[in-house]
């Protein structure tokens, strides 16, 4: 039998309403939210259930108000007694995923992710770096590329390896305007301009890592109950030390998200479930490998389709 990774998303996934039915429905879920609101100190569940949209994609708000939803999400699914064989994130996402696995506590990830979300903004003002989508591109030609760019003093860098023929690329506005100006010469079709903050996972955003990092030593890492595919590696992580400085490079490191299914594709797993609003992951995951079994919870009436396609296997 195949193996199952339940997977989280990262930012861009969020949506005002998400994961309102589990909060009404079922206690599990609705403790989640209880806690979110406790440790941050204000109704993060009314914004996540009434919005504004506006609010909501704020950095410092977007990030606990997903991971928010996700957990949510996943404490209803436990009443299923499905357990997965990995689990992992995309960027903000591998918290959800550390929760899950049991690395973190719900309330200490709620509250590093919301400060993760601030140091986030503090770093860069608003309009000097930026992030843009590279369709088409070869990863090691665009890589060359970014490497120019950086050379000629407009650092720009590759971001998140998404899937192939998309790739995130990060860094001064200048730098990102610059692949988008050049992106033929790596073989790319386009690049599309992200609605982002700043320049996430670019090495301008060493200085929120720093910062990140006095904040996660005040927290209790455990060990992983089940493996957690990092995104600084590709590879599975087990041990609290290493998972907290992986958590401080993630920050200014690219998210190797490709690398990570590749790595899951084989080790045997043909199931993945994305937990959290919208089905960004399952759509990557798909253009790596069109062969697996994609699901995505993002609501109460997900749950029986899931898990009747699961018990047939």
């Amino acid at each position: 039998m195949g193996k199952t990774v339940f997977i989280f998303p990262g930012q861009g996934s969020q949506a005002v309403g998400m994961a309102k039915d589990a909060y009404e429905a079922i206690p599990a879920a609705k403790e989640i939210f209880r806690q979110a609101d406790e440790r941050l100190g204000f109704a993060l569940s009314t914004l996540i259930f009434e919005g504004p949209d506006t609010a909501l994609k704020q950095t410092s708000n977007t990030q606990p108000a997903l991971l928010t939803a996700s957990i949510a999400l996943h404490e209803a699914f436990k009443e299923t007694g499905i357990r997965p064989d990995y689990v992992a994130g995309h960027s903000l996402g591998e918290y959800s995923a550390l929760v899950a696995s049991g690395v973190l506590a719900f309330g200490d990830a709620v509250e590093i992710v919301r400060a993760r979300g601030e140091f986030m903004e503090q770093d860069i003002p608003d309009g000097q770096g930026g992030m843009a989508a590279v369709l088409g591109a070869d990863r090691e030609a665009l890589a060359a590329l970014c490497r120019d760019i950086t050379e000629a003093g407009h650092l720009v860098e590759l971001a998140n390896i998404n899937c192939p023929g998309q790739i995130v690329v990060s860094g001064t506005k200048e730098g990102v305007a610059a692949v988008a100006e050049r992106v033929k010469e790596a073989g790319g079709k386009r690049a599309i301009t992200l609605e982002v903050s700043g320049p996430f996972h670019s090495s301008l955003m060493k200085e929120a890592a720093t910062k990140l990092s006095g904040k996660l030593e005040a927290v209790t890492f455990l060990e992983a109950q089940v493996p957690v595919v990092a995104n600084v590696t590709a590879k599975p992580v087990h041990e609290g030390s290493e998972i907290r400085q992986l958590l401080v490079d993630q920050v200014y490191s690219p998210v190797l998200w490709e690398d990570s299914v590749a790595w899951l594709l084989e080790q045997g797993v043909d199931t993945f479930i994305e937990f959290g609003p919208g089905s960004v992951l399952t759509g990557l995951v798909k253009k790596i490998d069109k062969t697996v079994k994609l699901y995505n919870i993002n609501s109460l009436e997900s749950f029986a389709s899931v898990t009747e396609a699961l018990e047939a296997r």
